[in-house]
């Protein structure tokens, strides 16, 4: 439940600060007219977020097990490069999250309340169909047949819309960059366990080999149904007979991703240059 908590609370949190963001800009700028077109271009992407989330449950549940997992895979692996890419790059623009949002939209203002609408759509729905897919593929990763996955999940937005008002309120002040970095940081977690089981659902599927060639078995030691084992598949995905090819990808993928994520900004920029410097010498 934690990692599915962890996941509404961090992408919930964003969408919400972005309309916190939106909303006291117009009303400090005494724009309450824009208001209303602002609140549709929300409600138009949590109703996309949430018709992408049902379509993906109930049109899965219609093909074949090969197909679900093929499916479940594939998704799997997606939504861990989405997420990826959304955590390297709020940890890099959280700091000037709210300039960037207001010149976005002062440019609306000026084309009117379609470009308004659209506005509001664009910075709430990209957080909204991320959230709705990684959820889903969290979901699928953790679940054992219980419901705590998707309660996780929804006390996670619910915090996040609690903090968003609190935040605009001015009752809570965030330090945004730490907080994205943080629980950046352990979203990758959460997404290597993602990944190793998309591969998993891939090799279920006979897309990718492999699948009785195990890394190791403790079944006997922690079961996958005790109160361990679901702590820990809950948490990090934990698998206590995963393949060799799921560890090589959970390894292969985390401790680089971790590495870059929580280097000095501008590390990397830093020794391209240098590298380049010396090799025109």
């Amino acid at each position: 439940m934690f990692a599915n908590y962890l996941i509404g609370l961090r992408e919930g949190l964003e969408a919400s600060l972005i309309v916190c963001i939106l909303v006291a800009y117009l009303v400090k700028t005494e724009r309450r007219d824009a208001l209303k077109p602002v609140w549709a271009g929300v409600g138009v992407a949590v109703l996309v977020s949430l018709g992408f989330g049902a379509g993906l449950e109930f049109g899965s549940q219609e093909l074949t097990f090969q197909a679900q997992e093929a499916l479940g895979g594939s998704l799997s692996i997606i939504a861990v490069g989405l997420v990826t890419w959304m955590v390297f790059w709020m940890r890099r623009t959280a700091r000037h999250l709210k300039t960037e949002l207001h010149g976005k939209l002062d440019s609306a203002l000026r084309m009117g309340t379609a470009a308004l609408v659209v506005t509001a759509f664009l910075a709430v729905g990209r957080e909204g169909l991320e959230t709705s897919l990684f959820v889903w593929t969290a979901v699928h990763a953790t679940s054992n047949g219980t419901t705590d996955p998707v309660i996780g999940a929804l006390l996670g937005l619910a915090t996040a819309v609690v903090l968003g008002w609190l935040f605009y309120r001015g009752a809570l002040r965030i330090n945004l960059a730490k907080f994205f970095t943080w629980t950046g940081g352990m979203l990758v977690v959460v997404a290597a366990g993602v990944l190793a089981y998309g591969v998993h659902d891939l090799q279920e599927a006979d897309f990718i080999g492999g699948l009785n060639n195990l890394a190791f078995d403790i079944s006997s030691t922690i079961s996958p149904d005790g109160w361990l084992g679901t702590l820990l598949k809950g948490v990090f995905n934990f698998q206590p007979d995963p393949t060799v090819l799921q560890v090589t990808v959970w390894f292969v993928y985390l401790v680089p991703t971790l590495a870059l994520f929580f280097a000095p900004p501008g590390l990397f920029s830093r020794r391209v240059a240098a590298v380049r410097a010396s090799s025109s010498r």
